[in-house]
């Protein structure tokens, strides 16, 4: 499954907008949620969110050499860089790159995974619904199928079993059977709780 360099672009730019859209109404309760990323709440992966639509080829190399190769130092410094002290701001922030095409050096499938399941790592504690396009969906849990967990993908989460994603004809692998759809089946890939029974990664 393959999406176009510039439909991977309209996807993320419209899912960001979409998300701003989202929680333009939040309370500042909602806003300290955490989210199914680990150690995260809602603010924090927003800010998440602004420092990522920013990060060129270039800024990556320099910050990681920064942060002494480690992920995630880096993740948490560009948090605290793009965190701002109202949550309203930062939502604002990500408005304001929500058209941005700038992406560090990896395969631009990564913008479709940080687009989508980032915006479920906020939406689903929240009680939140949207939509993806299903073939964005599918680019991204392919490619991380294809990526170990180390490198922020799922390959051995996916191992040894066979992935059904209910909602298309496709499925992936070999093993016991786990059924979802496609989005649930990306985010269990990612290492996110929505209860199938995948390998421990």
């Amino acid at each position: 499954m393959t999406v176009s360099r510039s439909m991977v672009w309209a996807v993320v730019h419209a899912e960001r907008r979409n998300l701003v859209a989202d929680l333009a109404g939040l309370s500042e309760e909602q806003w300290a949620t955490p989210s199914l990323c680990a150690g995260w709440d809602v603010h924090d992966v927003v800010a998440h969110l602004v420092d990522s639509a920013k990060t060129t080829r270039l800024g990556f190399a320099r910050r990681l050499i920064a942060a002494r190769f480690d992920f995630d130092l880096d993740n948490e410094r560009g948090i605290e860089r793009e965190r701002r002290s109202r949550p309203s701001e930062t939502l604002a922030a990500l408005g304001a790159v929500a058209e941005l095409s700038r992406t560090p050096p990896a395969n631009l499938a990564t913008r479709l995974v940080e687009a989508v399941v980032h915006g479920e790592d906020i939406r689903r504690p929240l009680g939140l619904r949207s939509s993806y396009p299903t073939t964005a969906v599918l680019q991204a849990l392919e490619y991380q199928l294809r990526t170990r967990v180390s490198m922020g993908g799922g390959k051995e989460r996916g191992q040894g079993v066979r992935l059904v994603a209910d909602d298309t004809s496709l499925s992936w692998g070999d093993g016991p059977e786990v059924r979802g759809s496609a989005l649930d089946l990306l985010l269990a890939v990612s290492g996110r709780p929505t209860g199938l029974a995948l390998p421990a990664s």
